[in-house]
């Protein structure tokens, strides 16, 4: 009773450092933490992320995808932040996709969550065992974003027919010839709501006056049909992203336009 009170209270503590302040040379990114914090805060951070994530956009046929940049709006230490997910993706505990829009736009979705989406759509078609076969040799195991043909046929013993199958699934994608990128079935909805947000909210700022607003005051405006997701996902999007700098006032923090 008293481990799971102690726990209670960490997370509790944890959480609370989303509205936390911190000063660097005049700007500061919103809902920074101590960049002394640890892998416990990163798996921390990606739940309260993946929080914001509207699965009911997309009938919960989704896994809840966080971009790696939006982790950046919270944790001031890239490197830490980067090695602490490179940690939980060789431990099997999470996957990361290019999701192809951007070259530096990286996709981060638990493992669990992943699989379990990807088996629920393939129940009863004709590459669910291929899929299957997929999940258990390569994405159990694999930390790669790509795989050539050679290693395909060579290392992970699928044919031809076979990887067609899994092109035909959605859990890979073309890169180049001879190559695919490990993808997210059905995600293409995903990217075009994601990019449509992203500019609304960026207009948003833009337009304000001096093109600069108080977070608190966007995470509070009215959104058109073109806003699909949560604000909060898109601020924390374009905070990690630099492409508003995060400035703390006395009345808050201000989210300022780059001009790129």
């Amino acid at each position: 009773m008293l481990q799971r009170i102690g726990m209670n209270r960490k997370r509790a503590l944890i959480l609370d450092t989303f509205n936390t302040k911190k000063r660097k040379n005049g700007t500061e990114k919103f809902g920074t933490v101590s960049e002394g914090d640890g892998p416990a805060d990163i798996r921390s951070t990606l739940e309260y992320l993946m929080t914001l994530f509207p699965r009911k956009v997309f009938n919960d046929a989704l896994p809840q995808i966080v971009l790696k940049h939006q982790l950046y709006s919270i944790h001031n230490d890239k490197t830490m932040v980067d090695r602490e997910l490179n940690k939980l993706r060789e431990q099997g505990e999470l996957l990361m996709f290019q999701l192809g829009f951007d070259a530096d736009a990286f996709g981060l979705v638990f493992a669990s969550d992943y699989k379990a989406k990807v088996l629920a759509e393939q129940e009863g078609r004709d590459t669910q065992g291929t899929v299957q076969k997929f999940l258990d040799k390569v994405v159990a195991f694999c930390t790669e974003l790509s795989f050539s043909k050679d290693k395909m046929l060579r290392e992970f013993l699928f044919t031809d027919s076979e990887i067609t199958q899994l092109v035909k699934s959605g859990v890979l994608t073309v890169r180049d010839a001879g190559s695919w990128w490990l993808s997210i079935p059905n995600s293409g909805k995903f990217t075009k709501y994601f990019i449509q947000g992203r500019k609304a909210v960026l207009n948003m700022v833009k337009k304000s006056k001096y093109g600069e607003v108080l977070k608190a005051d966007l995470e509070e405006r009215r959104t058109t049909a073109h806003v699909k997701f949560h604000m909060k996902y898109h601020i924390h999007d374009i905070v990690g992203a630099e492409l508003v700098e995060s400035i703390q006032t006395t009345s808050g923090i201000l989210l300022r336009f780059v001009d790129s």
